[in-house]
């Protein structure tokens, strides 16, 4: 099934890492691993290569995450 994006709503892995509050990217794997309600990609090229998410997916999640004191808040930077 295809889904169409809009990609001005498409963030990588750095973009991610900013909503959620963290400082390093990488983070963002251990979070995946640690959290099975976490949105996944929309796009990914496998291992080591490049992951795309959907911002909104990612915002409402870590909005989620807060309300329920699991994650720090998020330190959203500007579109």
């Amino acid at each position: 099934m295809m889904v169409r994006v809009d990609t001005n709503e498409l963030v990588d892995t750095q973009g991610v890492a900013e909503i959620l509050g963290l400082a390093y990217r990488n983070t963002v794997l251990q979070y995946q691993q640690r959290y099975s309600d976490m949105p996944r990609p929309v796009f990914d090229l496998g291992k080591g290569r490049v992951k795309l998410w959907l911002r909104p997916e990612i915002e409402r999640w870590a909005d989620d995450q807060a309300a329920r004191g699991r994650t720090r808040p998020a330190r959203r930077s500007s579109r």
